[in-house]
């Protein structure tokens, strides 16, 4: 057992070190490029702080504006909690929303800790309190996220159509850099073409292979998720609650804009690029994404000629009003309400 405590204890080392490495190279790098603006302009090194900045720009945000991300943060977990309902009354369980809800939440907390360790969380707590075999919870939690992960790559496929021009203009300075947008697109397609043909070439033993095992079983995993989608008494309502959810997480983004001067006057199109930027951020395996979050909306933000140090004072506000005021906050809340709402609660057993 202590064994298993302290593989934890490193495991969260880890991530949280990976995340405050590139958080930190962002800060350089950005800190830098403040310092030598401030040095063409001719104001004095010492009143150039990005730390200082970042924190004035805390001061100065609108804090109606975060507030209104925290109710919105607040209901796309009642849609979410409402979905899960749904899978799981597919096995025959009852659980109550307040449950779901709060479960929800103390599982976004324990990613801050331990990224990925939420989903265990989440499963372990609601069979806990709700008397539902782990094992089934757990399965519907994975045909919960793998609805994420086909909504994050159509929200993906949107904003890459709708915001076509400022993002094949983003790739091109991209490419000017490297040496042209033919020369990426060539490395990209050469690339591509080269793993291809490897894989073809050694289909046969690297069908074997434990990485193509792992691949297979996820295939047939998400499937399955889709089927049990379908199979569903009333799977337009599913739909609807996992709309709901992602229209939430692309408003708390556009909120955020809101709640800054420099990006107040972004377009809703922005908003949505920033938060696909955002959301392949977070996907990183670091503490709510920290570092790999800011590095993408702040490049993102630069496609709509924010500066970099607004960018990163933008990202720090959308992260610490999420990851402190949403889910830390509520997740506390999570932790002590829980024990609290069940003293009393008798539930109905789910067989095995």
């Amino acid at each position: 057992m202590y064994r298993t405590y302290l593989v934890q204890f490193f495991k969260f080392l880890l991530f949280l070190s990976l995340g405050l490495g590139i958080l930190y190279l962002v800060y350089r790098k950005q800190s830098n490029a403040f310092q030598d603006d401030c040095a063409a302009k001719g104001i004095p090194l010492e009143n150039c702080s990005l730390a200082q900045k970042v924190m004035d720009d805390f001061g100065g945000a609108n804090y109606f504006w975060i507030v209104m991300v925290l109710l919105v943060f607040v209901l796309s977990n009642v849609s979410r909690s409402l979905r899960l309902n749904m899978l799981l009354r597919q096995l025959g369980a009852r659980p109550r929303l307040i449950n779901t809800f709060l479960t929800t939440i103390l599982g976004y907390l324990a990613n801050l800790g331990l990224p990925r360790i939420g989903e265990v969380v989440r499963a372990a707590s609601l069979a806990q309190y709700e008397k539902i075999p782990v094992e089934k919870v757990m399965g519907t939690i994975v045909a919960d996220r793998i609805m994420d992960v086909v909504c994050i790559f159509i929200v993906t496929g949107l904003a890459l159509t709708l915001e076509a021009g400022p993002l094949w203009g983003f790739l091109k300075n991209l490419g000017d850099k490297m040496g042209g947008a033919g020369t990426v697109l060539l490395l990209l397609g050469g690339g591509a073409t080269v793993f291809a043909a490897l894989a073809y070439l050694f289909r046969k033993p690297l069908g074997r292979s434990r990485l193509a095992l792992r691949i297979k079983s996820l295939a047939i995993g998400f499937w399955q998720g889709i089927n049990t989608v379908r199979s569903l008494e009333r799977p337009g309502l599913f739909i609807f609650h996992t709309v709901s959810i992602w229209v939430a997480y692309f408003l708390i983004t556009y909120l955020c804009f809101l709640a800054f001067e420099p990006t107040s006057h972004l377009s809703w199109r922005a908003a949505l690029t920033v938060f696909v930027f955002g959301a392949w951020g977070v996907t990183a395996p670091s503490p709510g994404g920290m570092g790999t979050f800011h590095f993408m909306a702040q490049t993102a933000l630069a496609i709509y000629g924010v500066s970099g140090e607004d960018g990163f004072s933008w990202a720090n506000i959308s992260f610490f009003s999420v990851n402190i005021g949403c889910n830390v906050l509520v997740g506390l809340a999570a932790l002590v309400l829980l024990p609290i709402i069940n003293r009393n609660y008798r539930p109905t057993p789910v067989s095995v």
